[in-house]
């Protein structure tokens, strides 16, 4: 993160709290590509890519607020959880997020990553720099995992919540100043885990190299999960059980080949009421069938990060210094 950015950043946060004119004044990047009829009936004819703020330094996490009707989002770099809503722009919402220690964080990510709220509605969160998943009731920051067998995790980057609390989330180590051979580094692999109602951790699988986004189906048997190695950049569907536990996975996705040629790799994805796969990847977010077939590309022409389904029909999408949000017929799932 450079100086020049980081003060573009503040003073671009600044300026759109201030100017109630940035919310009149839309403008969008990059474009819609139609690579089926299918999409037509999940993104209108005119839709774009609206840009709602920019001057971020690396956008990510986004979770939609029903009972306030405003989005959430991490900008990881400067430690904060930013907040977006119609006619009032753009606040901070939280800092620090993801590091609350009081020595200086010497690495480039130390912010909260992948957010959720679960079934009451309590906003829960990776933490990259604390290592830890936390829960924030009433204004008080709960940890609720920081450890698996003993060991600390990696840096939380992504979660979702199964219907029965359990919560599935993924861990590399883009969080630790010195990432895969940072000294502080305790587990020997980069795991997915399931968290259980009861405070048990899980392994689900150490089989991936960079474990990054996560989500269930609408029908929960069927957990998707996200790499983002440019070397197997790709999105894996496991099965999953009546208990919980996952049987063998199969590939959904392999943009390997795509790595260097688009901006991006396979990150944190959403998945709409009928089960299309909204993921990003490179290029942006790429709209998949449940089936595993692309009918669509969102081309942000940017590194993507994120997306999440609004209750406002819309697909709120973060891609690095950009908050974006695209028009859909598609409805976020239901738990």
């Amino acid at each position: 993160m450079s100086i020049t950015r980081r003060t573009f950043a503040l003073i671009g946060m600044l300026a759109m709290v201030a100017s109630p004119a940035f919310a009149e004044t839309p403008k969008s990047i990059g474009k819609i590509e139609r690579l089926d009829p299918a999409l037509d009936k999940l993104i209108p004819a005119d839709s774009v890519i609206e840009v709602l703020a920019d001057g971020f330094d690396w956008s990510e996490g986004p979770v939609w607020v029903p009972q306030g009707q405003y989005l959430l989002f991490s900008d990881i770099p400067p430690n904060r959880i930013m907040k977006w809503k119609a006619g009032e722009g753009m606040s901070v919402f939280m800092e620090p997020s993801g590091y609350t220690g009081k020595e200086p964080f010497t690495g480039k990510e130390p912010g909260t990553n992948g957010l959720v709220l679960d079934a009451d509605g309590v906003l829960t969160a990776c933490c990259h720099g604390d290592r830890n998943l936390v829960k924030f009731v009433d204004g008080k920051r709960v940890v609720i995992a920081d450890k698996y067998d003993g060991k600390r995790f990696n840096s939380p980057n992504d979660l979702t919540i199964h219907s029965s609390g359990d919560i599935y989330f993924t861990d590399p180590p883009y969080g630790l100043p010195k990432n895969f051979d940072d000294p502080g580094r305790e587990q020997d692999w980069c795991g997915v885990y399931r968290l259980k109602k009861n405070g048990e951790v899980e392994l689900v699988t150490s089989k991936h190299t960079r474990p990054n986004g996560i989500a269930l189906s609408p029908d929960e048997k069927t957990l998707y999960v996200a790499q983002s190695d440019p070397k197997a950049a790709t999105i894996t569907r496991y099965p999953l059980n009546a208990d919980g536990s996952v049987g063998a996975g199969k590939i959904f996705y392999d943009g390997t080949n795509l790595v260097g040629k688009m901006k991006g790799l396979p990150d944190g994805m959403a998945v709409d009421a009928a089960g299309n796969v909204w993921a990003t990847g490179p290029g942006g977010v790429l709209v998949f069938t449940p089936e595993g077939k692309q009918i669509g590309l969102l081309n942000t022409g940017e590194a993507t990060a994120n997306c999440t389904f609004g209750d406002d029909g819309y697909l709120y999408i973060t891609a690095d210094m950009y908050l974006c949000r695209v028009k859909t017929n598609s409805q976020a799932t239901k738990k």
